[in-house]
Order: structure tokens, then sequence, then C-alpha cells
């Protein structure tokens, strides 16, 4: 019997001549992935969200990669045992390449709780277009918002390796930035952002 050929043996990367410098030329601005980590309920998609409308407004190119919007397609098929919720954070990572050499600011919001996996996630990148953004918020805070009601559900044992019931978040030790989103409000939040990405000279000149 023959051995099974390597799924990639015969994939080979074709060169495009539209490169990410002329894309981004044409945006007037350069691409980035803003990798939101943080605890569920911690509003990592609402600052996401937030800081997209600002860029949008100022005619820039973005895209929103939502966990929860991204678990209805993309990664449907994928339960929440650490096995799965690694492979979600794979795909996302190399979906937000893609969009990082189309020239677009891709904005991640996903719990994203190991380590290890974000590292994965920064090392696709190029040096510097990686920009994890930890929204802060403690675990006693966000389990009194519970929008979703999920911590009450981990409580009683319904949701199995629930992030910061039954499951670790590993925090991040030197992300980017971190935003103390319980101390704040939303559009100071959302000015850090966008503070950041100006100093980093991601944004266009004022």
């Amino acid at each position: 019997m023959s051995e099974t050929p390597d799924k990639s043996s015969n994939v080979v990367w074709h060169h495009s001549t539209i490169t990410r410098k002329r894309r981004e030329e044409k945006n007037q601005h350069k691409s980035a992935v803003l990798w939101f980590t943080g605890l569920s309920g911690s509003g990592k998609s609402t600052l996401a969200h937030a800081v997209e409308e600002q860029l949008y407004q100022l005619g820039l190119n973005t895209f929103v990669l939502d966990g929860d919007n991204v678990r209805h397609g993309l990664n449907k098929d994928l339960g929440f045992n650490n096995q799965d919720r690694k492979e979600n954070i794979r795909r996302i990572s190399e979906a937000a390449k893609l969009m990082l050499e189309a020239g677009i600011i891709t904005l991640t919001a996903f719990i994203s709780p190991f380590k290890e996996e974000r590292e994965m996630a920064r090392s696709l990148m190029p040096h510097g277009d990686f920009i994890e953004i930890h929204c802060y918020c403690p675990l006693e805070v966000c389990e009194q918002r519970d929008v979703k009601g999920l911590y009450k559900r981990a409580r009683t044992g319904e949701i199995k390796d629930f992030t910061g019931i039954s499951s670790p978040y590993e925090a991040p030790i030197s992300p980017e930035l971190q935003v103390n989103t319980h101390e704040l409000s939303l559009a100071e939040c959302a000015q850090l952002v966008i503070t950041l990405l100006r100093d980093k000279e991601i944004l266009p000149a004022i």
C-alpha cells in the first residue's frame, strides 16, 4: 500500500502582481491586525466595533472578525474544548493574515484564552503588524454583566470548559495596549486604540 501523500505537497504559492504595498498606497493607510482578547463580557466585540466605526468614518478599509459571528460560518464545525479552541484561533489567524495582505485593518474579537495560540497568531504576521489589545475586566465584573447568561450556566456545570470558570484565561503579559474596560467609558477605550494606531503611524497623519 502506498503512503498517503502530504495534503500540501502539490500546492504552490502564487504571487500576485498586486502587492500589499500597492493596496496600502491605494487605500492611503497601512494595514494591521488588531487582536482584542479578554474574558467573556469584557467588552471585546463592543470595543472592536466602536473602533471600526471611527476608522470607517475616517474613510479607512476595515473589517471585524467577531468570535460569535465566525462560529456561524467558517468555524461552525468546532466546539469549545481546548483542541477546537486552538483550531478556531488558527483559522482566524490565517484569515486575518490574508486580510492583512489585502491592505485592510482587521479587528478580531475573540477570548483567545491561551498565550500559545496568541503567540502563534503573532508569528504569522510581519513584525509590528500584530497589535494585541487586552480588554481587562475583573472576572466578578464580567459575571455581573453576564450579558449572554453564560457565566450562570457555567457555574451550574451546564457549560463545560468555560473560560474563567472551568478553563483558564492566560492574560497577556506585555500587550501593545491594555484597556481597563471596567473603569473607562467606551469612547475613552476607543480613543486609546485610535491614539495607539496614530502613534504606530498606521493611520494617516491628521
